[in-house]
């Protein structure tokens, strides 16, 4: 087998976190209007044509983790090349009569199942039986592989403009624009990756104090463990339930304009009148606001355009659900997020990821008995923006009609909102945990409501 570099840290984290009741992968379910000509088969040909295709499989889709004693303990990837596509790739049916909710309780069902670590971390589901014409594709891949904006990039590459295109590859058969592997992967390269980060790192702590300073300065900013408790901050079981919905971008745009704030604001003061009138609903407010752990994409910073690996910051924003006037709340809101990206805007992409890991960091003891019961939580839940194609795409002449991320409640962090952009539309993913997150699909519903309050304030 071919030897490869070793795992990034912040990469092979995500293997070390990993239990059967905190699954660590990312997923996407995408739905399709059928072509006009296609026939009864036309599924089942797709799916026959990708599982006896097993020679295009890329390098990134045949990795698979290994820990061997030459590398310390760290992990790194082997090459598979022996895969067994029918595996990797499934075609299954919705139960009649195939609506939505019989669409989300089967991508709920799947996205709580473990990845095998013998095989590449990665599956594929083709989904027919869905009412008005349409099938479904549910995607997953471990969060080691490749993070939220990496499989949004290749699943991009994946699909056309052109609804001509009929001879169209699969996710894993388009190459990723990345350096090829190189050979190695020893003690001599791990001590030599941490030679190159030493300048780096020696400038998070005064990064840090700086932080604590502003947040002492500014009654806006936010730091770890100033979160309220509230329900979403609990142990959480392996089973997932997951909502989804979309919303014309346009709406949010307006908000924008009349705001001069970012598009991001504007989708987390939707996400904030939401949770409070969801929290409310069950009697479950607390006083003080919310906080949401906002990851940031560093792939600009670091000028790089490979699919492949996580290269993602985070920062704290302060949601201002204690707060009545939709208006106030997005005032709160705005000044937080500007305030915790000034923090991060003189510093390298790695200090970032290393003030990153320390927000993080209390996840990775989160399993540890009556950890999340008796230390305050580092923030209340993740909500994640992460841009999509503006232009209406096709796979094999099927229309993409919408494209729906789920991603990783944590232990203490039931619950997860990622949203993504396509065409003229932002589409809403909630994952969260099944048993500690009732009544999700209600949270659907207030964010329509939110934002509507949103419109009438500032409009």
């Amino acid at each position: 087998m071919a030897r490869i570099p070793l795992m990034p840290v912040q990469d092979s984290m995500f293997l070390l976190a990993e239990s059967r009741e905190h699954p660590m992968h990312v997923g996407g379910l995408q739905l399709y209007s059928l072509p006009d000509d296609a026939g009864p088969d036309y599924l089942s040909q797709i799916y026959h044509s990708l599982v006896a295709d097993e020679q295009s499989v890329q390098p990134l889709f045949r990795r698979r983790p290994r820990r061997p004693v030459s590398s310390l303990g760290q992990w790194s990837w082997a090459s598979d090349y022996l895969l067994d596509m029918e595996y990797h790739v499934r075609l299954t049916a919705l139960p009649r009569p195939g609506r939505v909710r019989e669409l989300l309780e089967l991508t709920s069902r799947l996205h709580g199942s473990l990845l095998d670590r013998h095989r590449p971390l990665w599956e594929f589901s083709l989904i027919e039986g869905l009412e008005g014409n349409r099938f479904a594709t549910y995607s997953k891949v471990h969060h080691a592989l490749m993070d939220g904006v990496s499989s949004l990039i290749l699943a991009s590459r994946a699909l056309s403009t052109n609804p001509d295109d009929r001879d169209m590859p699969p996710v894993w058969a388009v190459p990723p624009m990345q350096r090829p592997d190189k050979p190695g992967g020893g003690p001599l390269e791990l001590l030599e990756n941490l030679r190159a980060s030493a300048t780096d790192i020696a400038g998070v702590l005064p990064a840090l104090v700086r932080s604590a300073n502003t947040a002492l300065r500014e009654q806006a900013s936010v730091l770890p463990f100033q979160a309220p408790r509230s329900i979403f901050n609990v142990q959480i079981t392996g089973a997932r339930r997951f909502a989804a919905q979309r919303w014309p971008v346009d709406r949010v745009k307006a908000i924008r304009r009349a705001t001069g704030a970012t598009l991001n604001d504007v989708v987390l003061a939707m996400c904030s009148g939401a949770l409070r009138r969801y929290l409310l609903e069950l009697g479950a407010l607390p006083d003080r606001p919310l906080i949401s752990m906002v990851p940031v994409s560093l792939r600009a910073k670091q000028k790089r355009s490979e699919a492949s690996g996580n290269s993602v910051g985070a920062i704290l924003v302060n949601l201002g659900t204690h707060l009545e006037d939709p208006a106030q709340r997005f005032t709160q809101i705005q000044q937080s997020a500007q305030i915790a990206k000034r923090s991060l805007a003189e510093l390298s992409p790695l200090q970032i990821l290393a003030l990153s890991g320390l927000t993080m960091a209390p996840l990775a003891f989160a399993p540890l008995p009556g950890f999340v019961r008796m230390t305050p939580p580092p923030f209340n839940l993740i909500i994640s923006n992460v841009p999509g194609s503006p232009k209406p795409l096709y796979w094999n002449g099927a229309k993409l009609d919408g494209m729906y991320p789920l991603s990783i409640p944590y232990d203490g962090q039931a619950l997860n909102i990622t949203i993504t952009s396509y065409a003229d539309q932002l589409q809403f993913g909630l994952t969260g945990c099944r048993r500690n997150v009732p009544h999700l699909q209600r949270l659907l519903g207030h964010l329509d409501d939110s934002l509507a309050e949103l419109e009438k304030a500032v409009l």
